[in-house]
């Protein structure tokens, strides 16, 4: 019978603890190292309704990017969101994991897929923590292309209603940095690259102006959107590992996650959708 410790192993191969930022919380976030593992889910984030469903298909170990505990608790209460997890995933003795700041570092992890969207080659992290991993990434375009084609080619292949972008739509776009998630903190760094653009979530008003006094361009496709493909990616990943170890557990990535925000306008109402 496999454990979580056995799984909690091979995701340490896979993004190792020692790469995560100083701030954040990865690895065991709720249950016991002991508890058997028949039946894994991949997921963004820990929802109750995530944790729900994880329930409800009978699910041991659930994965998920952004952490259950980022700041020490000072109280549990199950009165909240963060306390009813806790409380369920207990009582249920489900186990919840988490590769956060770790996987978006690693070589193959969230960044990395997402350039690969992106069609960017060459790649080199924004900020080197050692060779070939750190926050961030910067890549070159497989040929020149203004900002605004690149953003339409973007908001096709991502498959979005609209993206955000600033700058010049005739700018010559030949090299990009990308940061997955909120890459508000990375600005100055991009800013100190030699990439034309700038591609993240969360992307600020303040940084917007920044950037088009410095003739450069941010293209903004949302939180969500930058990091989801992670959940398809890492299930596979970890198949594969399962299979290898001849571990027969079942691996599936969480289905009913979506974008929290949505958008209206005088037509109609958009609603982010499954992925």
């Amino acid at each position: 019978m496999s454990t979580v410790a056995e799984i909690i192993n091979i995701m340490e191969t896979i993004a190792p603890l020692n790469l995560a930022e100083n701030w954040d919380n990865c690895g065991l976030q709720v249950g016991h190292k002991l508890w058997p593992v028949n039946k894994i889910q991949v997921a963004l984030d820990p929802l109750i309704e995530v944790v729900d469903s994880a329930i409800e298909a009978q699910v041991d170990l659930l994965i998920t990017h952004h952490p259950l505990i980022l700041k020490p608790l000072k109280i549990i209460d199950l009165q909240t969101a963060q306390g009813s997890v806790i409380s369920k995933a207990l009582n249920h003795q489900l186990s919840i994991y988490a590769a956060h700041t770790n996987l978006d570092k690693v070589k193959g992890g969230v960044n990395d897929l997402l350039c690969d969207q992106l069609k960017l080659k060459n790649l080199q992290p924004l900020i080197m923590n050692e060779k070939e991993t750190g926050l961030g990434r910067i890549g070159q375009l497989e040929q020149p292309i203004t900002l605004a084609d690149y953003a339409r080619q973007i908001q096709s292949n991502f498959r979005l209603d609209f993206v955000k972008v600033a700058g010049r739509p005739d700018l010559l776009i030949e090299s990009a940095a990308v940061c997955s998630g909120s890459g508000s903190s990375l600005l100055g760094h991009f800013l100190s690259s030699k990439a034309q653009v700038f591609i993240s979530g969360d992307l600020k008003y303040h940084d917007a102006r920044i950037i088009e006094e410095a003739d450069l361009a941010l293209i903004d496709i949302g939180h969500f959107t930058s990091e989801h493909l992670i959940v398809a990616n890492l299930s596979c990943q970890l198949k594969k590992i399962l299979k290898q170890r001849n571990l027969k557990i079942k691996v599936d990535p969480c289905s009913i996650e979506n974008d929290p925000f949505y958008f209206i306008n005088k037509e109609n109402i958009s609603k982010g959708h499954n992925i």
